[in-house]
């Protein structure tokens, strides 16, 4: 996607790029009923579609078609934007056409979502946002459904449902270096269940020692002395510590 040249047969290269003074201009007349200014204000935008559809080029989806739901989004950009607000036209129109990238990414997602489960979390979102907010925090799943009347299970469910996957090669911290990915973070169970069973060898290993050995492997590994501060605690030398200790590893190594 990324490399693409051409899209639904719009050479990219060759897009327009409008001034901001023109952009106005062409809004004035736009509004004034010109439907030229309109279709120039489209073209002269289709830019910010495409940096907007290179967000989405790790999900295997047709640039093709990205490009066209965007433009659908650009569209309604430009047909509700509202020049008294004293914003940027791109300002704006990005919001606008990620989300209607997203929802077209959500309705042909291969795992369906039920129309009532969307109802559910758009009906979840919108009372999230108009729910009054003068605590300055993110409204409680339990204020959420005491204003839209629904179970608060309901509602976790619904927004579950609706929350796009993840990709596990999707990059979440990059110093310059390698980029960690998301799969970097997921814990693996059969690797988690390898250190449990050789933590319980380990235990079961030192009820085999002797008191002495198991008190030399306590305080070496457990509590972090040195051998020299072993030897003085138990009042031994520090070279029968070193020979106490190995014969203990080497016991244990048998049960690992």
């Amino acid at each position: 996607m990324l490399n693409k040249v051409e899209i639904c047969g719009v050479n990219t290269s060759k897009l327009p790029l409008l001034s901001n003074e023109r952009i106005m201009q062409l809004f004035k007349r736009m509004q004034e009923g010109d439907a030229e200014a309109r279709q120039e204000l489209i073209a002269g935008n289709l830019r910010l579609v495409l940096s907007v559809i290179q967000r989405f080029n790790n999900r295997g989806e047709n640039a093709d078609d990205l490009f066209q739901v965007g433009c659908i989004g650009l569209i309604k950009a430009i047909d509700n934007f509202d020049l008294s607000q004293g914003v940027r036209l791109s300002t704006y129109a990005v919001p606008m056409i990620i989300g209607e990238i997203r929802r077209y990414l959500r309705d042909n997602n291969a795992i369906r979502v039920s129309r009532s489960l969307r109802d559910i979390a758009y009906k979840a979102l919108q009372a999230r946002e108009a729910l009054p907010n003068s605590l300055n925090r993110e409204r409680k799943i339990a204020e959420i459904a005491k204003e839209i009347g629904l179970p608060e299970e309901d509602i976790v469910f619904a927004m579950d449902a609706i929350s796009e996957p993840m990709s596990l090669f999707e990059p979440i911290y990059n110093d310059g270096g390698d980029p960690i990915y998301v799969m970097d973070q997921v814990s693996d169970e059969k690797e988690e269940e390898k250190h449990w069973l050789e933590s319980l060898n380990i235990r079961e290993g030192l009820f085999k020692l002797g008191e002495r050995e198991k008190r030399i492997i306590n305080l070496r590994f457990f509590v972090g002395k040195t051998q020299m501060e072993v030897a003085e605690e138990i009042g031994i030398s520090q070279a029968q510590v070193s020979r106490l200790e190995k014969g203990a590893l080497n016991q244990l190594r048998k049960y690992i």
